[in-house]
């Protein structure tokens, strides 16, 4: 395999391993100081990835909110913020999401094969629909987005995303942050669902950083031999 992408994971969840609830409304599970660590992290990124479902569900806009970062980033060469990857294996976007429609970059669709043309007739000049194979396979969108100039992905979700990236052994960072209260609703989506890890009780993760911000506990676990490594000067184009 091509050289990847580093592959940051990012998640918020409850005690409980909830990364929201069951209801229409979005869970805030973070705070004003810890948003403003995951808008750095996404600053330092060439490219943000969630899944189809947290496009639908959530409608993110997965931009840099800080006016700072973004002039440092186009004084470095870069877009005001990284480039935008959803993987969907329907086709089914909608192409006034927020997604499609904020920001100034680059917007990249890995699609099963089988809906590449439903999703290109939909979305049209909006994104770049690339066809990942049936079903979507991770690695094959990170050697394209390698050959793109992704130098450092970011992951934010959703639970789904998140463990397809961990059960394939294709995270070199996890960033979990636990908010200080219980969801207690099984209807609820949790952190991940059930699989097989590469970490287990055998061969366990190392934690790399333990930090309070206000009444969120961030940890960082280190999940490969990548883990830190500096991050490369090329950019996405």
């Amino acid at each position: 395999m091509t050289r990847r992408p580093y592959v940051l994971l990012s998640c918020a969840a409850s005690i409980d391993g909830y990364i929201d609830d069951a209801t229409e409304e979005r869970l805030l599970l973070s705070n004003a100081e810890d948003l403003d660590r995951v808008d750095a992290v996404r600053a330092d990124c060439d490219a943000i990835l969630v899944g189809a479902q947290t496009v639908r569900r959530d409608d993110p806009r997965l931009l840099v909110r800080s006016p700072r970062r973004r002039r440092d980033r186009v004084a470095r060469g870069l877009p005001e913020s990284p480039a935008k990857v959803t993987v969907t294996g329907g086709g089914d976007l909608d192409p006034q999401a927020r997604f499609f429609t904020t920001g100034e970059t680059e917007r990249i669709v890995y699609c099963a094969s089988q809906a590449v043309a439903k999703a290109r007739e939909r979305l049209g000049a909006r994104a770049t629909v690339v066809d990942g194979g049936e079903p979507v396979d991770l690695e094959r969108a990170l050697v394209d987005l390698a050959g793109r100039g992704v130098r450092r992905l970011m992951v934010e979700g959703g639970g789904g995303m998140h463990g397809q990236f961990l059960r394939a052994g294709l995270a070199d960072e996890l960033h979990l942050v636990v908010a200080p209260f219980f969801v207690g609703d099984r209807q609820a989506p949790r952190f991940v669902g059930e699989g097989r890890f590469p970490w287990h009780s055998g061969r366990r993760a190392r934690v790399a950083e333990v930090r309070q911000l206000g009444d969120v506990v961030l940890t960082r676990y280190a999940l490969s031999e990548r883990f830190g490594e500096p991050r490369e000067p090329e950019s996405i184009r």
